[in-house]
């Protein structure tokens, strides 16, 4: 089987000479929570006091919103971070976005998302979908969709350095650690394998053990 890393310990390359942009290339894994836990509370409660947005309503968009997330999810990490464009500088952004990840896949610190790319992607998703929905039914979706990429980054974090010991968290983790070390043009589902199996991009029933044996 060939080697898809370069370092399978908790250690990284270094990706800027300046110190200063160096640091904000190394994220701990609570910051998703510390930054969007504040903002979905915020988005919950202007969702909660919109007259004329009922409670099964709001339920409904916040789980459309959160099951939206994971294809939004999927298709980020299938088409965007595994584009390998064919320019020097292409090639660099590509390294930066996610490649490093691939070569140094225990990087602790280059496991969830620098908040530098994350926060200009929030905005935009949000402005999308503002400009489809409104600002009354987008209030819960984006809460939900915010909660499914804290879920994301906790639990891809979660799949390199945390113990797992649930069926489910078992399966979700071996997904996981077969793209990283068996065939990274399949497994692209983080938080769930879902449209892994929607898709065809999954693996086999060989290649995924009972998650007894993992």
């Amino acid at each position: 089987m060939a080697k898809h890393f370069v370092s399978n310990k908790d250690e990284s390359a270094r990706l800027f000479k300046s110190d200063f942009l160096e640091m904000f290339t190394h994220v701990h894994w609570s910051v998703p929570i510390i930054i969007y836990l504040p903002v979905t509370v915020f988005f919950l409660a202007r969702a909660v006091n919109t007259p004329g947005l009922d409670l099964s309503s709001l339920i409904l968009l916040f789980l459309i919103g959160l099951l939206f997330w994971t294809l939004t999810e999927y298709l980020l990490h299938r088409f965007v971070f595994h584009y390998q464009p064919k320019s020097e500088l292409g090639q660099r952004l590509h390294f930066l976005l996610h490649g490093v990840h691939h070569d140094y896949p225990m990087d602790s610190k280059r496991l969830v998302m620098p908040p530098s790319v994350s926060i200009p992607l929030a905005l935009l998703f949000y402005g999308i979908f503002v400009l489809v929905m409104g600002e009354i039914y987008t209030a819960p979706f984006f809460a939900g969709f915010i909660v499914g990429y804290i879920l994301y980054d906790e639990i891809h974090y979660a799949t390199h350095h945390a113990p797992m010991k649930s069926r489910l968290l078992l399966w979700i983790k071996h997904h996981h650690i077969l793209h990283h070390f068996k065939d990274p043009e399949r497994g692209f589902g983080v938080s769930t394998p879902i449209w892994d199996y929607v898709f065809g991009t999954t693996y086999s029933a060989e290649e995924t053990p009972a998650a007894e044996e993992i």
